[in-house]
């Protein structure tokens, strides 16, 4: 039995919540149940209920590493709420009975424009593999991170998930040691490579730190190597690579190559010049700089500069069908999520996987039809609205 004073403060809150006082304020429905933690993925009834209980299954240093944003963390908090600057803008007595959520990259046709990002899985035993037989269920991309190689080769991966992958490797000094990746993964079949650019001048996680100075294990006891948690003010790293080692790489391989980082105009044109068949327009889900702005203000400014020349994807802070909507809106081809599956993956495996993308390919189902679109290359400017 709950303790008096349990039972007193849900009485209280109940009390808050049937008051008129509250009609205009934050929804007291999720007070009420601040303290109930998912015990199984179909409880859930929106992506954010996957945090707590990826949390309650984490050790703190893990929990750090998946958490962190970069100094105070305001461009991880940006992430989120520069959707909530957005308004849609939606059409009655419109036959939707039928609604296309498939989207085309490079000759693929996938079923849904939602994609995993490239994420070091390293949080559940399965890690990779179980991601990737989600995506395969749920007929979606889903991008592998580069540094899980000694453990999960690119084949076997691809073979979980029934097909080719895309692969994200990180920007390296040592350009000799990136074409031996990028041969190796092109020989594997692999035919998109995410070219990740935007940690090249090192970061300052000061959450990984925080947490990891409190979890007392020997990180090695789970992975081959320790996450790199970092150091007071931030790892400074000298940087040797340009928009040159972008056309050596161009040169280097059949596979597409995407940038990713991208988050002005500037750079933007500078992608189109150099070779890029595509740009995600992300800040490392706030992980990177600390900008301050949120990379869904980024995407208009990119679009607008390559003018369709190549496709742009777009990531960071999404947790809702809604925000899916105003990135497509807005003119990304497809977005990518992260941490609302790596919390799936890691308090349910690939059934944590499954259950966050069913969620939101469902909502954004339900947003297209209060919308009047009925594909997504009917979501455009005109179906959303900048708050004034």
């Amino acid at each position: 039995m709950a303790p008096d004073s349990d039972r007193n403060r849900r009485a209280f809150l109940r009390l808050l919540l049937s008051s008129p006082l509250f009609a205009y304020g934050a929804s007291l429905s999720a007070a009420l149940q601040d303290d109930f933690v998912i015990t199984r993925p179909e409880q859930a009834i929106n992506v954010m209920e996957f945090e707590a209980a990826a949390r309650k299954a984490l050790p703190p240093g893990h929990w750090g590493y998946l958490a962190t944003g970069v100094d105070d963390e305001e461009t991880l908090k940006a992430n989120r709420e520069g959707y909530s600057h957005f308004q849609l803008r939606p059409r009655r007595l419109v036959d939707t009975s039928k609604i296309d959520m498939s989207v085309d990259l490079f000759g693929t046709q996938w079923e849904t424009p939602i994609a995993l990002a490239p994420c070091g899985t390293i949080f559940h035993p399965e890690g990779a593999y179980a991601v990737a037989r989600a995506a395969q269920t749920r007929k979606a991309l889903t991008i592998v991170a580069s540094g899980q190689e000694e453990q999960r080769p690119i084949e076997t991966v691809m073979k979980a998930r029934g097909g080719p992958v895309w692969y994200q490797l990180y920007a390296s000094n040592d350009f000799d040691d990136t074409l031996k990746t990028v041969k190796r993964v092109e020989s594997a079949g692999t035919p998109v490579m995410v070219w990740t650019v935007d940690t090249l001048p090192g970061t300052n996680r000061e959450t990984t730190q925080r947490l990891r100075r409190i979890d007392t294990r020997d990180c090695k006891s789970c992975h081959t190597t320790d996450p790199r948690t970092g150091r007071p003010g931030g790892e400074f790293r000298s940087n040797t690579v340009t928009w040159e080692s972008m056309r050596r790489l161009r040169d280097a391989t059949k596979m597409k190559v995407l940038i990713k980082g991208i988050l002005t105009s500037e750079d933007a044109e500078l992608c189109v010049q150099y070779g890029a068949d595509g740009i995600i327009v992300s800040n490392h889900g706030g992980r990177s700089a600390e900008t301050g702005r949120a990379s869904i203000e980024c995407l208009t400014e990119v679009v607008q500069t390559v003018r369709g020349r190549v496709p742009v994807l777009v990531d960071g802070g999404i947790r809702r069908g809604t925000d899916v909507f105003k990135a497509l809106a807005l003119g990304a081809r497809a977005v990518l999520v992260g941490r609302p599956y790596q919390w799936g993956v890691s308090a349910f495996g690939q059934a944590g996987v499954e259950a966050v993308l069913s969620i939101l390919q469902n909502e954004l189902h339900v947003v297209m039809s209060q919308c009047g679109t009925r594909s997504i290359a009917e979501i455009g400017p005109n179906s959303i609205v900048r708050r004034s």
